[in-house]
């Protein structure tokens, strides 16, 4: 095997786990009950996945084209930073929203800890 064609097979399943991570990412959103559990699936391997991707098409361009993008480093920073915050912030907000949590919780640590500030204020 040559060098070109190591460098496609390693890119190739770098690729092929962004896709099924994918596809885990879209199973948790399908199959998990409350919309904090589904957004702990969206934000965790999505974010993994798009990376996994963006990085196999990184690898791809530089190794095999002779060409690297920083468009792409762009992008898998941007993903990096910005997806995780925002699933944050959208559970943040469902919970200040009232959107209840699955029955079968077992703690809910944001209303422990919001209950402890007011009662030391």
């Amino acid at each position: 095997m040559s060098g070109n064609e190591i460098s496609t097979l390693v890119i190739s399943i770098i690729v092929l786990l962004g896709a099924l991570l994918s596809l885990v990412s879209a199973i948790g959103l399908v199959r998990l009950p409350d919309i904090y559990t589904r957004s702990h699936a969206a934000t965790k391997s999505a974010t993994l996945s798009v990376l996994c991707i963006l990085f196999g098409l990184f690898l791809y361009f530089a190794l095999v084209d002779g060409y690297v993008s920083a468009r792409i480093l762009l992008g898998i920073v941007f993903v990096f930073i910005t997806a995780p915050v925002g699933g944050h912030l959208i559970a943040r907000a469902a919970y200040h929203s009232g959107v209840s949590l699955w029955e079968s919780s077992i703690q809910d640590e944001l209303h422990t800890k919001k209950k402890n500030q007011h009662s030391s204020s």
